[in-house]
């Protein structure tokens, strides 16, 4: 423990049930430092995050906080308004917004009065306004929560902890859904807040933004602390070592030639509600043993186009088809009928019933299957069972196929979701952000599997905010900007960087 220690845990463990989330941690933060934490999906990081500010009760260890005279005191445990009080603020993971209200609102609620809150709106306004500024984070104050996209929401998130003044900042992979430049200004903003006292707590999967922003680095491996090492030290092989154990293989990309036509949009339209939810007279073709790659920045119609792809939202003008028969009514099931297998973009809200158990959320999009239900009664025992051999499969680690759904990491939500798909032997794969968020080898699983799609056949349409991610998995990349698409002319990052800028590359 050093002077400057301006947090300490100190034997932090969390069960639930007969899982060990966290076992005896110790993890010291000091003022003015970016500390990166690390580990695998289902690790423990988000867990730890959440007893330290009060949102799961440890079943033993404690917290320790440095007051204005630097001297560490106990935290009072599963109390967020004293953790917020202690100067702790966090930007979750998963969004915590209220839909129904504007950016504003979400930001400065709870930190204000009822009755303060419009009174005091102007002076928030200012403040605000403010850090977006020093921050160089932008977001629509007066629109509803609700209408924005998964990349503003990330920024409304961001904003509203360092609306509360904090001290010590802990961020949850909060560069999930921004672009490099987004994510690099913050870092930088972030960066010159630390050099006046920030101190954070930074959990990624991003090993290109810890090495280059933080100045130490702590790994959790099943739940415990296995290591520290200064980021001066350290590489990515050697932070892939100590999170899995071993190195993470490489997954590559081998030359096939593309077969017939899976899918193809013919002038597609869409008039959404506002420009980021509208497709314009956009025409793609994806066929068998290819990867179509789509990149552009959040906002930008990805989410209109994979609505539009999936049967969820149906074209204004143009057609679907599927290997050349013309979709009349697309809608889901449809869709699924077709041969489409989505992975959702948000995995939480669209691709899995969290109440449901993960024997249910396995079958949920075949309960037509006389194996599945039958004279409107599922067949509990082969739902069971099938549950199982897809979990051993797949590897997807819980608390068990009874357990509901929403109890899996995000990995494993994201594990849960592919053995659903690839189960199918999908003709078109609409893959949608499929690695965001998870962890160097979730994302390399995530990777090998939809290759293996294509090798067999599959045509894949992958939507991803991630620039690298389009570059070594795509066999053609478009952009996609303002809802219009545009075929990148070259793989030069660059150039793919000002395309989706609406810059001429």
């Amino acid at each position: 423990m050093t002077s400057d220690t301006v947090l300490a845990l100190d034997g932090l463990t969390k069960r639930f049930g007969t899982v060990l989330a966290n076992d005896a941690v110790d993890l010291e933060l000091r003022r003015g430092e970016v500390l990166a934490l690390l580990g695998e999906n289902g690790a423990g990081k988000t867990t730890l995050m959440n007893m330290l500010f009060g949102h799961y009760m440890p079943d033993a260890g404690r917290v320790r906080v440095a007051g204005e005279d630097g001297v560490l005191r106990p935290l009072p445990l599963g109390h967020p308004q004293a953790a917020l009080a202690a100067g702790i603020g966090m930007v979750h993971q998963h969004f915590t917004l209220a839909e129904n209200l504007n950016a504003l609102d979400n930001i400065v609620l709870g930190s204000e009065r009822l009755r303060a809150l419009r009174r005091g709106r102007a002076a928030a306004r200012r403040k605000v306004d403010g850090i977006m500024q020093r921050s160089g984070l932008v977001a629509p104050l007066d629109v509803p929560v609700g209408r924005l996209s998964v990349g503003e929401r990330q920024r409304v998130e961001i904003l509203k902890a360092l609306y509360r003044d904090a001290r010590i900042l802990v961020l949850d992979e909060p560069t999930a859904v921004l672009t490099p430049q987004e994510a690099d200004a913050l870092f930088e903003n972030i960066g010159a807040m630390t050099r006046d006292g920030l101190s954070v707590i930074f959990i990624s999967h991003k090993l290109r933004e810890v090495l280059a922003f933080s100045q130490r680095i702590a790994v959790l491996r099943h739940g415990r602390k296995v290591g520290e090492i200064a980021t001066s030290d350290a590489d990515e092989r050697a932070i892939a070592r100590m999170m899995v154990g071993a190195d993470t293989p490489a997954v590559a990309r081998e030359p096939l030639e593309p077969g017939e036509t899976v899918l193809e949009l013919a002038g597609a339209s869409l008039r959404g509600r506002s420009q980021r939810d509208s497709l314009a007279d956009l025409s793609l073709v994806v066929r068998a043993h290819e990867i179509v790659g789509v990149a552009g920045v959040s906002g930008n119609g990805q989410g209109a186009l994979a609505e539009v792809v999936y049967g969820l939202r149906r074209p204004d003008r143009g057609q679907i088809l599927i290997d050349g028969a013309p979709i009349a009514r697309p809608d889901p099931l449809a869709m699924i009928r077709a041969g489409v297998g989505r992975i959702p973009e948000d995995r939480h809200r669209d691709g899995i019933v969290g109440a449901m158990s993960v024997a249910e959320n396995m079958v949920i999009e075949r309960l037509d299957a006389p194996e599945v239900a039958s004279r409107g009664l599922l067949q509990k025992g082969y739902i069971r069972a099938h549950a199982e051999e897809l979990a051993r499969a797949h590897d997807v680690r819980g608390p068990g196929v009874e357990a509901p759904a929403r109890l899996l990491s995000g990995g494993n939500i994201q594990k849960l979701i592919l053995a659903r798909v690839f189960e199918q032997g999908p003709r078109l794969i609409l893959a949608n952000q499929p690695t965001r968020g998870l962890d160097m080898g979730a994302a390399a699983e995530v990777a090998r599997r939809l290759l293996d799609a294509r090798a067999r056949g599959a045509g894949v349409l992958l939507i991803s905010e991630d620039l690298d991610e389009v570059l070594g998995l795509a066999d053609r990349i478009l952009v996609i900007h303002d809802g219009e698409l545009h075929e990148a002319g070259s793989r030069d990052r660059a150039a793919i960087g000002l395309m989706m800028a609406g810059e001429a590359a």
